[in-house]
């Protein structure tokens, strides 16, 4: 238990909206996604980060983000005024790193100068798609060239680097969502974020909508689609550290989202999905050594006990009806590592099959169906 809270990390997040920012892209409102209008002045900066420290453990490790806007396009006398704001907290040990946000047009070598001079640690990269038509039609006015360009020279660095990804935009499809996250895996990024396209209000992409020019994904699209960009990249121990926009006051208020897959806890819903499908994994797995059984105990860690009952006990009702149980009972284990699935017979002393994610995600297939070739090692 000591040792989580000391690994324990914390992001203090300083939003710099629309700062920066060359292009307005068609889905993007800044102002409504920040939910702020005025930019901080560095010694809001200073406040923001005493505030934060005043709420945090003293053993956490504690990371400054800048998010928001473009951080390495603004005046570069304003970005070392916002890194100085930040050096004395890393000279007193209360900061470990600094990580900002910006686009892949705004890399350069003279630009990492800075950055690495001032202890940032992670770029992340409003990479978006892979797609020079999806790119063109979002007016990033950029291509998946510039995007390698990037990533290459901020891994040169040794920096670590974090890459944003959307689903849905105009001229998107699920191939080319696929397509894109294996050449963002083949980049390399420490942290990928996901994010479904919403329609936001006063934008161009309103607009198209409005025309009928653009269609947004539905909820559940959204959530499939996303579900297996995200078990392709934790095939490759890439980290997944948010999907969903973070439903913020600004989000909710009336009008703001027009159209879209927007949903409070839009991350929790495609976890939901992954444990479903591991579940039933676990339950075929089961049944080819054990046999056929009316009633199975489930188990999870303790923590992931929604992500296996679903919304309204939605996946517990689901798989009953799909493999035709009477009942099954869910408990929850205070287990170290998470994200495994235990079946058994229903009352069997111990737990008769227990399947990981790391061994779910061998026998996993993007067709959706269950490998049976590597099944036998189970």
């Amino acid at each position: 238990m000591n040792r989580e809270k000391v690994m324990k990390h914390y992001n203090i997040p300083i939003f710099i909206p629309h700062l920066g920012c060359p292009y307005d892209c068609i889905y993007c409102n800044q102002k409504v996604i920040a939910a702020q209008v005025e930019i901080p002045e560095p010694r809001d900066v200073t406040h923001i980060i005493e505030q934060y420290l005043g709420t945090i453990p003293e053993e956490a490790v504690v990371e400054v983000a800048f998010f928001g806007g473009n951080f390495t396009a603004i005046n570069r006398r304003q970005q070392e005024e916002y890194l100085q704001a930040v050096q004395p907290f890393l000279k007193q040990g209360r900061v470990e790193s600094i990580r900002v946000s910006t686009r892949p047009d705004c890399i350069d070598e003279t630009v990492l100068d800075l950055l690495t001079h001032y202890g940032v640690k992670l770029i992340e990269l409003g990479v978006q798609s892979m797609s020079d038509k999806v790119l063109q039609a979002s007016i990033r006015n950029y291509g998946p060239i510039d995007v390698c360009k990037s990533c290459h020279l901020i891994k040169e660095r040794h920096l670590d680097l974090g890459i944003q990804l959307m689903v849905g935009l105009p001229g998107d499809s699920y191939t080319q969502d696929m397509e894109t996250t294996l050449q963002v895996i083949s980049l390399r990024p420490q942290v990928v974020r996901i994010y479904p396209t919403l329609v936001i209000a006063d934008t161009a992409l309103e607009v198209m909508w409005n025309r009928g020019e653009y269609i947004p994904l539905g909820l559940d699209e959204a959530v499939t689609i996303c579900q297996d960009m995200f078990l392709l990249l934790q095939k490759e121990n890439i980290r997944v550290i948010r999907m969903g926009l973070y439903p913020g006051e600004e989000l909710r208020s009336d009008g703001v989202v027009k159209a879209g897959p927007f949903h409070s806890s839009f991350g929790e819903l495609v976890e939901q999905k992954i444990f479903k499908r591991q579940a039933e994994a676990a339950i075929m797995l089961h049944r080819d050594k054990f046999g056929k059984q009316s009633e199975i105990d489930l188990y999870v860690h303790f923590r992931d006990v929604s992500k296996m009952t679903g919304r309204k006990r939605s996946s517990l009702s689901e798989l009953k009806e799909r493999w035709a149980l009477d009942a099954i009972r869910l408990t929850g284990k205070p287990e170290h590592k998470r994200n495994w699935i235990g079946v058994s017979a229903a009352g069997a002393p111990t737990t008769e099959l227990l399947l990981t994610r790391e061994q779910f995600l061998k026998i996993w297939s993007l067709k959706g169906n269950i490998q049976f070739e590597r099944m036998d090692e189970f």
